[in-house]
């Protein structure tokens, strides 16, 4: 008998519940895996609590795993049982010891990388590609501020932006958080508790602001990130741990610069097969070059979902969580 962790409403973390879940036969395009590792992240507290409504309840969460294929359907012609895999992105269902998934969402391993380190980069490590080299293509010169920077993204987006040439200006929450940021390739990092951050960033930049804006907190920081940009500037929100982004007067844009602004998500990015390829070989290759080191900050059980997620929501963690099967 195998199991996961289960929803059957949305709510605080005590809708997660671990059940018995037996996930079935994998048909034509499946693939059955059996997990070592799954990927904490802060969509899938966005799931749990209905901000970002699942397709259906019951419902098991978790958009990032790795581990081992078991069985394939008919017509999966380039993924084989005993192939090491990673995946990203939709459908969910990665809270479980085993589940089936489409067989083209699944990317090969390379020998040298850990499943559980696999399951701690993919869908941050794919993300930071996107940012880095999809919304704005940053290169030696460029200057990023990226906000939690001693996040899971944050930490993986600091070492690629500094190996890409750029200046890279990160937002922390405290100076253990900072010392983190700078060992990942933060040139400076900036207490938003502390500092008048804004100040700090344009004063850090001679005045010119920053070339590019990475912001997944939302709410607290969008208006303000906006006053941190050159003009013509671009700013990229991708996430709203704070909250939701208000409703903006587009000619605010306009006032502030000619500010350039895109939401971007991982599943458009990756939504052809050629992409998901080419975002994971480029992660790959930056991890393999030394370039980008993988950091997993903290490991739980997969039964133990429930006190990650309060962990996460309490901004205790740091770097990559991945829960343990």
């Amino acid at each position: 008998m195998s199991y996961a962790i289960i929803m059957n409403e949305t709510g605080g973390s005590h809708v997660l519940r671990w059940e018995p879940y037996e996930p079935g036969v994998p048909e034509a395009g499946q693939a059955l895996i059996r997990h070592e590792a799954v990927g904490l992240n802060f969509i899938d507290i966005y799931h749990r609590t209905g901000l970002y409504p699942l397709p259906s309840l019951p419902a098991i969460p978790g958009l990032e795993g790795a581990g081992i294929v078991e069985a394939v359907g008919d017509g999966v012609e380039d993924i084989r049982p005993g192939d090491r895999v990673a995946y990203a992105g939709l459908p969910p269902g990665a809270y479980a010891e085993r589940r089936i998934i489409p067989a083209h969402r699944l990317v090969k391993v390379p020998a040298a990388i850990a499943l559980k380190d696999a399951a701690g980069i993919m869908l941050r490590g794919m993300t930071a590609r996107y940012l880095l080299k999809g919304c704005y293509p940053v290169g030696k010169g460029t200057i990023v501020l990226i906000h939690a920077a001693a996040g899971g993204v944050g930490t993986i987006a600091c070492q690629w932006a500094k190996a890409l040439g750029a200046m890279v200006i990160g937002t922390v929450g405290s100076p253990d958080k900072a010392a983190m940021a700078r060992s990942n390739g933060c040139d400076h990092p900036v207490l938003y508790t502390e500092d008048d951050w804004v100040q700090k960033v344009r004063s850090l930049t001679d005045n010119r602001g920053v070339d590019v804006v990475y912001d997944s907190v939302g709410q607290a920081t969008f208006m303000y990130s906006l006053d941190c940009l050159r003009p013509m500037g671009t700013m990229v929100t991708f996430g709203q741990s704070s909250g939701p982004v208000p409703s903006l007067d587009l000619g605010v844009l306009a006032q502030k610069g000619s500010l350039f602004l895109t939401r971007p998500t991982l599943m458009t990015y990756t939504a052809a097969r050629s992409d998901l390829l080419a975002h994971a070989r480029d992660l790959f290759e930056v991890v393999d070059s030394g370039a980008v080191k993988i950091h997993i900050g903290q490991t739980y059980a997969l039964k133990d979902a429930r006190q990650a997620h309060d962990d996460l929501e309490g901004r205790k963690t740091k770097g990559s969580t991945v829960l343990m099967v």
